[in-house]
């Protein structure tokens, strides 16, 4: 699993043991494939982990998800933060800076489209009552998990034991101070983790740090905007059985918006909790439409 990258090396624990690390350069014959953190990857060579010994990628297998972005809704090249994440916490203050629900939709979209599932988690909870933010995304049966200074960990921890969760947030929302809660000693770990080049853990890069009840926190502090330019409405739609199915009856060109860009939507068939998720859905579709509210 790749853990780090930086300047063209990437560090690679073995067999999912954080202890067996190496660093490693990418293979003549892999070209410019690109390999993030979060990847499976086969590497040869000299394994043995030893200060200035360099193993070689030869092979970067399928990923089941995948953090995308772009770096406005403009652009139409898209870059990869994490491969095969299962989950992706969202982390939001509830105060100083306020809760900004442009950005929870922006990531709630990036996570549908990827396959991975959405946490959201409130920090700040003294400055703050969570109840009123947390009752937006009731409709999306979005998990909600409070993390401020004074809440327990356990729910959190709970979650992302024994799986793989790449974490989002604004600076300034406790995203580290929540990192080195879960993960004893976090600072030394980054630097460990990131032992490519001079050891050091940059601003743009996502690292994979190890639970200690096993599973993965992958940081991405780097993600300053979060285009979605390369997303589709039925990317969206796709991620809600209930929604999937009633598109099937959409006329062809369907944005699933509703009228009057969409007067003959089937989703306006739809009754009780499922309509209740349409309009949520559609606050998400209407998110990749503008990039004021990230």
């Amino acid at each position: 699993m790749v853990v780090s990258v930086d300047r063209g090396r990437w560090g690679c624990v073995l067999g999912g043991d954080p202890g067996r690390r190496v660093v490693a350069m990418r293979a003549r014959e892999l070209g410019r494939t690109p390999i993030v953190v979060g990847d499976q990857v086969s590497v040869v060579g000299d394994l043995s982990g030893k200060p200035d010994t360099l193993a070689r990628i030869v092979r970067v297998a399928d990923r089941t998800t995948v953090l995308r972005r772009t770096a406005d809704d403009t652009d139409p090249y898209e870059r990869v933060v994490v491969a095969n994440a299962a989950q992706l916490l969202i982390v939001v203050a509830l105060a100083d800076p306020p809760p900004r629900t442009g950005f929870v939709e922006r990531a709630l979209v990036a996570a549908y489209a990827g396959g991975l599932a959405p946490v959201v988690c409130l920090t700040k909870s003294d400055l703050a009552p969570p109840e009123e933010f947390a009752s937006t995304f009731a409709a999306l049966d979005v998990p909600v998990v409070l993390a401020g200074r004074d809440d327990p960990l356990d729910d959190v921890r709970g979650r992302l034991t024994g799986t793989a969760t790449a974490l989002i947030g604004h600076s300034g929302v406790g995203k580290s101070t929540l990192v080195n809660r879960l993960v004893p000693d976090a600072d030394r770990a980054t630097g460990v983790v990131s032992g490519v080049g001079k050891g050091r853990h940059t601003s743009t890069q996502s690292v994979a740090l190890p639970l200690p009840g096993g599973g993965w926190v992958i940081d991405t502090p780097g993600i300053r905007s979060f285009g979605l330019a390369h997303i589709a409405p039925g990317d969206v739609v796709a991620a809600f059985s209930d929604l999937a199915e009633a598109v099937e009856n959409c006329p062809r060109g369907c944005t699933h918006l509703g009228a009057p860009a969409d007067p003959e939507c089937a989703l306006d068939d739809l009754e009780g909790d499922s309509a209740a998720r349409v309009a949520a859905v559609r606050r998400l579709l209407s998110a990749i439409a503008t990039n004021d509210a990230w």
